[in-house]
């Protein structure tokens, strides 16, 4: 007598099996989605924030071969006060005269450049440059028109220049730094500018780094525009800066 012999069948998945292992595998997919999207989005502001601080650093070191390109140049004029030189340092402002303009590309002569920081509030502020060619007498007191200004910094929350003067010991007058410089008083320009960028990162001031760029003035006097002042060059600038 023959026995039967039961082969079974596989057994299919069931709803339920089919309806977990879906949601597993879009749980999967969902994930994998939202780790591309985060690695893109962390990407574009890694671009963003290489290609801000690329332009900042082009910008300011512009900005530090302008000045340390200024000129000792005197205006004549027939008022009481006699011939003075072309700079006006202030808090937050600017202005003197330069053999090299950051408009043009090539060498045009003298221009009289001015910086002046635009105060915008919460959105943060700007380093605004104007400029105009030296071809009249009274190019310092009229200054450059406003629609003539551009934007060269943003993103900022306060801009400070400051101003070295050098000891004179026959005037006993000690060497250090000024809030303001006024050539008509001083009768020369200051030996070196320091200027203070502090730049607007979203969060609370006392966690912004300040930028501090230092630029040396070779022919600050007025007398010595041909031959520079022996004994300060950019160690000695480092070697004070350091002592304040």
């Amino acid at each position: 007598m023959k026995r039967r012999v039961n082969v079974s069948h596989p057994r299919g998945f069931t709803l339920l099996e089919v309806v977990v292992t879906m949601t597993i595998f879009g749980l999967i997919v969902l994930i994998v989605f939202g780790a591309f999207r985060l690695g893109l989005h962390a990407w574009d502001r890694g671009e963003q924030t290489r290609e801000e601080y690329q332009r900042q650093r082009t910008a300011t070191q512009l900005i530090n071969r302008q000045i340390k390109s200024m000129v000792p140049y005197k205006i004549k004029t027939q008022k009481a006060e006699g011939d003075y030189l072309a700079f006006e340092g202030k808090g937050r402002s600017l202005k003197f005269v330069s053999t090299l303009s950051l408009k043009a590309a090539r060498p045009d002569g003298l221009v009289f450049a001015v910086y002046e920081f635009k105060d915008g509030g919460s959105e943060g502020g700007r380093l605004v440059a104007y400029e105009k060619r030296v071809v009249n007498k009274d190019f310092f007191e009229e200054g450059p028109a406003e629609d003539q200004g551009i934007s060269v910094l943003e993103g900022l929350s306060d801009v400070r220049f400051e101003y070295f003067r050098e000891e004179d010991k026959e005037k006993t007058r000690a060497e250090g730094w000024m809030n303001e410089w006024s050539a008509k008083e001083e009768k020369e320009l200051p030996s070196a500018i320091r200027m203070i960028l502090t730049f607007k990162n979203g969060k609370s001031e006392k966690e912004e780094t300040p930028l501090t760029l230092l630029a040396s003035i070779a022919a600050y006097q007025f007398e010595d525009t041909k031959a520079g002042p022996t004994g300060f060059g950019r160690r000695a600038i480092r070697q004070r800066f350091q002592k304040q």
